[in-house]
C-alpha cells in the first residue's frame, strides 16, 4: 500500500509517497512523469516515512544541507536503480555531467544519453538529486521538474552557477 501527503516548498507544491520501506515518489506539481509510479490504490496519510521526508524537505528548503536522510524504496529497472545510487552520491551543492556518470558506468559517452534517460525518470527528485546533473557544455537541461525549479535547487545549495546556461531550444526543455 502506498500513502501520500503534500508539502508546500518556496519552489511550488510537492507531492510525496511511500509504502512500508520508504519513501517511493516525489514529484513537483505538473512536472513530467508526475505520480507515475503512484498505486491507483493509494491513501492519503502522514507516515513516519511522510513526516521525516518533510522535516528533510523543510531543513533542505532552508538552505541548510540535511544531516539525514529519510529511507528510500527506489522502484525502476536495474539500470535506473544503478544511475539513481550514483545521484545519492553527488555532493549537496556540487554538479556531475551525463558524460561523469556514464563514464563511472564504464559506458560509452553515446550511452550519456540512456544515463539522461534514468536521470530523468527518477521518482524521488530533490532526495535523489537528479538537479545536480548538467550538460558537458554547462547546459542546465533535462530537468522534469523544470529548468526554472533546477536552477533555484542548484542556487539554494549555492552551486557555482558562472558556467551553466540555459539552453534556448532544444528537447530537453
Amino acid at each position: 500500500m502506498q500513502y501520500i501527503t503534500h508539502y508546500q516548498s518556496p519552489v511550488g507544491g510537492i507531492l510525496l509517497a511511500a509504502d512500508e520501506t520508504g519513501l517511493t515518489g516525489l514529484w513537483f506539481d505538473g512536472q513530467k512523469y508526475y505520480a507515475d509510479c503512484l498505486d491507483p490504490e493509494h491513501e492519503e496519510k502522514d507516515t513516519p516515512v511522510l513526516a521525516q521526508t518533510k522535516e528533510w524537505l523543510t531543513v533542505y528548503f532552508s538552505g541548510r544541507e540535511p544531516f539525514f536522510s529519510p529511507p528510500v524504496h527506489m522502484l525502476g529497472t536495474p539500470f535506473q536503480l544503478s544511475v539513481w545510487k550514483i545521484l545519492q552520491k553527488i555532493p549537496y551543492g556540487k554538479t556531475v555531467t551525463y558524460g561523469e556518470i556514464a563514464k563511472q558506468k564504464g559506458l560509452s559517452r553515446i550511452s550519456a544519453q540512456a544515463v539522461g534517460g534514468a536521470v530523468g525518470h527518477n521518482k524521488i527528485s530533490v532526495i535523489i538529486p537528479c538537479h545536480r546533473v548538467v550538460g558537458t557544455s554547462g547546459s542546465l537541461t533535462g530537468y522534469a521538474g523544470g529548468i526554472e525549479k533546477k536552477v533555484k535547487l542548484l542556487t539554494l545549495e549555492k552551486a557555482d552557477m558562472r558556467t551553466f546556461f540555459i539552453p534556448k531550444k532544444g528537447t530537453a526543455l
